[in-house]
């Protein structure tokens, strides 16, 4: 699990930070999350778009379950790898609930996660987000911080072995034309009180340090059937 060193100060307690840097148009965004979340800055005239996230699934699903993940966080990379393949086969699959990924980049500690966050935005565009996701995943210690200062061509080979069109997924990548996107739904996570990755929410109920398969499928379970214990709504009058 990818979590912001707390820092001490005085005796006051301990204050989380979480830095997110958006450059776009050569205009530098910055932002800190606290225990209290604060609004992330847009560039001048622009606006966020809503929020929304990246959905598999039924849209319609009567449960969504919601990932507030780090592409470069550890953490996040062992839950797409490890309870990703169960969840979608036995919970989305299923029809019990859809799932959305939601951009929440820790850039203060992790220098190499916006270009991922960018490449899988991008190949959203051509309908390859969970591909893209699942690659950058499972060659996550190939491309991090650590490991290399030039993420851009771990992106590049990921999306050639997609089949993307390059000259669309480079345009995209170097405008950063998605970093609104991201924006907005790492402003989300803020406003919920996301303070770690990966954090689940399930039907707005936030869990912190992520899930396992199992644990996600009793949850569902529990909730579906309390729908189907819920009495029903009376019938319009005609």
């Amino acid at each position: 699990m990818a979590k912001v060193t707390p820092k001490k100060k005085s005796n006051t307690g301990f204050l989380a930070v979480i830095g997110i840097i958006l450059i776009a148009g050569g205009a530098g965004i910055w932002t800190t999350m606290q225990k209290k979340p604060v609004s992330i800055e847009a560039a001048p005239g622009a606006a966020l778009p809503a929020a929304e996230g990246y959905l598999r699934g039924n849209p319609n699903a009567p449960i969504s379950i919601i990932e507030f993940a780090d592409f470069e966080c550890p953490g996040c990379g062992q839950f797409a790898t490890l309870q990703g393949p169960d969840i979608k086969t036995r919970i989305v699959d299923a029809g019990l609930a859809n799932f959305r990924f939601f951009d929440f980049p820790l850039t203060a500690i992790h220098p190499n996660t916006i270009a991922a966050h960018m490449a899988a935005a991008c190949a959203n565009d051509q309908g390859k987000f969970w591909e893209m996701h699942d690659l950058i995943f499972a060659g996550q210690y190939d491309w991090n911080g650590q490991a290399t200062s030039n993420p851009r061509k771990f992106m590049d080979g990921y999306a050639k072995q997609l089949g993307l069109d390059m000259t669309a997924f480079a345009s995209c990548f170097d405008t950063q034309k998605h970093l609104p996107r991201i924006q907005a739904n790492a402003k989300m996570g803020q406003e919920r009180g996301v303070g770690s990755t990966p954090t689940i929410m399930i039907n707005d109920r936030l869990y912190p340090g992520g899930l396992s398969a199992d644990q996600i499928k009793k949850i569902v379970d529990s909730l579906t059937a309390a729908i189907a214990a819920a009495p029903a709504a009376p019938a319009a009058a005609k």
